[in-house]
């Protein structure tokens, strides 16, 4: 059975579906995938939709998964979009246009095309299973969580992943993802004591406090990167008082700031080391530093090895382009899959990915429906 990976990937984008919202992406995906012979369930929790389609017998030794997401973020003003975000429009030039048309309608459209291809021309010793989320734009708790939950309850397993996410910063095969940096944020309060400011001494000012910690956390290089990491970052994101008046001090004072982290710290690392700078400045001071932290994901990395090959191989001979071997970038699910499987990633360039006009040229869709079908054959070989 032929499919057209890139009119997939503009049908899926006529369906609205901004996080949560299924909008019918999910049912487009599950009627085609049935058809073809996958078994499909919905893993839905706590109002987030989710997608298992395997095809092939359960517990097969061999077993390539795929994932992936359906849901989108917000268009913003419809007024600002060339076309409507929700179009699936095709111009002339042979581009798609719509909200999802890289990040990731297209990604899920072209591995679809490719499975179903496969099984209905040489079906493979072995288990082909997609997990599709609507769930990755947005807080990621039910989402491809959910569904790698239910896997373990059901005794599905993947022997390894791939995750579809646009990977290619400006040229199509330039790129593949073997690993991401971890995600930490912290909401750090300053408590001291207000007062006049021509009185300093009946004061403690939280944001004398709060920017010594500051500077000092920010300016202290966290590592200096590793054999495939880039050395961790860390960014202070705001930082708030909500005191209107000129001649007094604050009693409290709040920050906000992210670390993005390589293979060399854990999160527990870190903390420790914030709460130390904390306890060091808050005793010179007599200002307390209360921190609430929000873990993202921790860094990862999938080993260069067979698998990694493979993917990397077949790219560079439908492409022309040996992908470099990255992890960089925000996260993804593969934080959430590494703890399954072996995870990897590679889609499509992400230039455009959450801007107004979000676009992609079917062409190239077409090409990782391409790569992602030879991936398939290789892997069963």
């Amino acid at each position: 059975m032929e499919m057209d990976a890139a009119e997939l990937t503009a049908r899926l984008i006529r369906c609205p579906s901004v996080t949560p919202e299924e909008a019918g992406a999910l049912t487009l995906l599950s009627d085609l995938l049935t058809e073809a012979g996958f078994e499909c369930t919905r893993v839905d929790r706590n109002g987030v939709p989710n997608l298992f389609a395997r095809w092939g017998e359960k517990g097969a030794a061999r077993s390539f998964g795929f994932n992936g997401h359906t849901d989108v973020v917000p268009p913003g003003d419809l007024a600002s979009w060339t076309h409507p975000p929700f179009s699936g429009h095709l111009d002339e030039a042979g581009t798609i246009w719509g909200r999802g048309a890289t990040d990731m309608k297209s990604g899920v459209a072209a591995f679809t095309a490719a499975a179903i291809e496969l099984v209905g021309k040489a079906p493979p010793d072995g288990a082909i299973i997609l997990t599709i989320t609507g769930d990755e734009e947005g807080p990621g708790r039910d989402g491809t969580r959910a569904l790698l939950d239910w896997m373990d309850a059901q005794g599905e397993r993947m022997e390894v992943c791939l995750v579809g996410e646009p990977t290619n910063p400006e040229e199509f095969g330039e790129m593949m993802k073997i690993g991401r940096r971890g995600s930490l944020s912290y909401r750090i309060t300053a408590r001291g004591v207000q007062g006049h400011a021509a009185y300093p001494h009946k004061v403690r000012n939280p944001l004398h406090a709060l920017c010594r910690f500051l500077d000092r956390i920010a300016s202290e290089p966290l590592d200096e990167g590793s054999d495939h990491f880039d050395p961790s970052t860390l960014q202070v994101t705001t930082i708030d008082c909500g005191n209107p008046a000129g001649n007094v001090v604050p009693e409290t004072a709040t920050a906000q700031f992210n670390i993005r982290f390589n293979d060399l710290h854990d999160a527990g690392s870190l903390d420790a080391r914030m709460r130390g700078v904390a306890e060091e400045i808050s005793a010179a001071t007599g200002v307390s530093l209360t921190f609430v932290p929000s873990l993202s994901g921790d860094s990862f990395l999938t080993a260069p090895g067979p698998f990694v090959d493979l993917v990397r191989d077949v790219v560079e001979a439908e492409t022309g382009r040996r992908p470099v071997l990255s992890t960089s970038g925000g996260t993804s699910d593969a934080r959430f899959v590494k703890d399954h499987c072996p995870v990897v990633e590679f889609g499509l360039v992400g230039r455009f990915m959450h801007e107004v006009d979000e676009r992609v040229p079917s062409d190239e869709v077409r090409a990782l429906q391409n790569v992602y079908r030879r991936i398939l054959e290789a892997y069963f070989a």
